[in-house]
């Protein structure tokens, strides 16, 4: 299956939903789903390697192969009103934050389009920060196992609850569409508590033409996160200095911003697409910047695909920490603690991952992956590893195995 036929199938399923037929009576009701069922080896044995940071476990040290890290299943249910009116409510189950598999509401919104080119939305809806952002949950769509988590888990919010206002122009044969969008959202983690994500607000600019997609935007959001902070209050009780590092380094409203460009060339038999976002917080998750190059084309029903994506740091890798050493016995050994947990916040997780792999359409609606992902940790990096285990060592490689088969209906 050609890659750009596949996204374009995907996003008419699960994105526009059905065809508005001019005699339809309404309402209609349109109900489909999608589902991945996938497993994982990484040959990192003292640390987990996981498709999101909101997943408490992955393979490595907690399972030789993990089934939680791709596996999900999606149902949707599309309603269209009359012709301009339409709601859409979307569900998914997947590995949470409290390892269970509970059901959550992905997309739930009303959309209103008040011309062919202009609509708006209201509700539970996509964060379209990257290409794949309508459509990153669902693996049929995507050429790969999962997109490259140095670049897609520097936004792991796949939606928010706000409104956006899509308005699109045509000239010639290029098409312009300008979405902006505003909102809030709750990360619940498994060991760092709820984040807080508010005033989330940005504007994404896409340009069609012929087989080339460009893509480019920016958003920005307020972070709170009170786990987090807990430990920079208690850096505050020891005067000027902890003040300043916890001033520098909390998460308490701090605005984050991102800035994202992209594009992709499908002229049918092969691709090639890239991404690149650079992230910028005034807290203790600094500034960073990643970027991946993919490239696959078919032979019958098969689609070989190689790329490669990284991740950089770039902070200044020391700095401020509390002077212990003539403090008394007890507040020394509390100062060496909180010392020692700043590390463990600011350590890198630079890396580069190398991938090959091959995309098997065996039926119109499944798909079997096969993918190999040689993973270089940065020096003294951890990379997007996990549950860390007392024998693990910065820096490094290993290698990730992956197969899913995934599915539309």
């Amino acid at each position: 299956m050609q890659y750009k036929n596949a996204v374009c199938a995907i996003t008419m399923l699960l994105v526009v939903g059905a065809a508005k037929a001019a005699d339809s009576s309404y309402p209609t009701f349109v109900f489909n789903g999608f589902g991945t069922l996938g497993t994982v080896h990484s040959s990192e044995h003292n640390a987990d390697f996981n498709n999101s940071f909101v997943q408490p476990d992955g393979a490595g040290a907690t399972h030789d192969w993990a089934f939680s890290v791709d596996s999900r299943v999606g149902l949707q249910l599309t309603t269209n009103f009359s012709e301009k009116l339409s709601a859409v409510v979307q569900v998914v189950s997947e590995q949470r934050y409290d390892d269970s598999y509970r059901p959550s509401v992905e997309w739930a919104n009303i959309k209103y389009d008040f011309t062919p080119d202009f609509s708006l939305r209201a509700g539970r809806i996509v964060l379209p920060s990257f290409i794949a952002s309508d459509y990153r949950k669902v693996g049929f769509a995507l050429y790969r196992v999962r997109p490259p988590i140095e670049l897609y888990g520097m936004v792991p919010v796949t939606n928010s609850d706000g409104l956006d206002a899509s308005y699109r122009f045509h000239h010639g044969e290029l098409t312009n569409t300008v979405q902006a969008f505003v909102g809030r959202k709750n990360i619940n983690t498994p060991t760092a508590g709820t984040w807080k994500a508010r005033e989330i607000a940005g504007v994404i600019n896409s340009i069609e033409f012929g087989d080339t997609l460009l893509r480019a935007g920016y958003l920005q959001s307020q972070i709170t996160a009170d786990s987090v902070n807990t430990l920079f209050n208690a850096f505050r009780q020891f005067g000027p200095t902890g003040i300043n590092i916890a001033d520098r380094y909390d998460v308490d409203d701090k605005p984050i911003d991102v800035w994202i460009v992209g594009g992709r060339y499908d002229p049918g038999e092969w691709f090639v697409m890239a991404e690149w976002a650079r992230t910028d917080s005034q807290s203790f998750l600094g500034t960073d910047e990643a970027w991946y190059v993919s490239s696959g084309f078919t032979i019958g029903q098969f689609s070989p695909y190689a790329g490669v994506a990284q991740k950089n740091n770039l902070d200044d890798t020391n700095h401020p920490v509390l002077d212990a050493a003539f403090l008394p016995p007890v507040p020394r050994g509390f100062a060496m603690m909180l010392n020692a947990q700043l590390d463990n916040l600011l350590v890198s997780d630079e890396s580069t991952t190398l991938t090959i792999g091959t995309r098997w359409d065996f039926r119109d609606d499944i798909s079997l992956k096969l993918q190999l992902d040689r993973i270089l940790l940065g020096d003294n990096s951890r990379g997007a590893l996990m549950n860390i285990q007392p024998g693990f060592a910065l820096g490094g490689d290993l290698n990730v195995v992956s197969a899913a088969i995934d599915f539309v209906f």
